[in-house]
């Protein structure tokens, strides 16, 4: 994948707490559960050791996935000279047609998170949003159909 991944300050070192997680204290206890099974004698009719390695083969892909990810993400924690335009990281408040507001932050692809309205920067929201200044109407292209959002405020810290 040409060029680097962007995410935030918060999403990066999020990642980083996992593979730490994984590396140091998950891996090791499946890796015990798994010994201990072992020693039980038969393996092939031994659930817990038959689960247990199938858990360290989910968790080693996981470990090697987030090493490599890691390598290529670009901490974006810097914030732009136009704070009421919209880039990576900003939160943004939207009014709908229906004078119905809502509030999201557009974020990098690991750190999607609908409940919090965290949108990410490949989705077809965000691709209308960016660039955009605060109090500019976009026309937003959803599966629902095409609406016209108006940009009520634009922030680099939470709204």
């Amino acid at each position: 994948m040409p060029g680097k991944i962007h995410i935030t300050p918060d999403g990066a070192q999020a990642l980083r707490t996992e593979l730490s997680t994984l590396w140091r204290v998950t891996r090791p206890e499946v890796t015990q559960a798994v010994k201990e099974a072992a020693a039980l004698g038969d393996r092939s009719e031994n659930a817990d050791y038959i689960y247990g390695k199938k858990r360290l083969r989910e968790i080693d892909k996981r470990i090697r996935y987030l090493q490599k990810r890691l390598d290529d993400l670009e901490v974006v924690d810097r914030i732009p000279t136009e704070t009421d335009r919209v880039f990576f990281g900003a939160w943004v408040r939207l009014e709908d047609e229906s004078g119905q507001e809502s509030t999201l932050r557009i974020v990098g692809v690991d750190e999607l998170d609908l409940d919090k309205g965290w949108i990410s920067l490949a989705s077809p929201m965000a691709k209308s949003l960016l660039g955009r200044y605060e109090d500019d109407d976009v026309l937003v292209r959803r599966p629902a159909g095409d609406t016209t959002m108006h940009i009520v405020e634009v922030s680099y810290t939470p709204l």
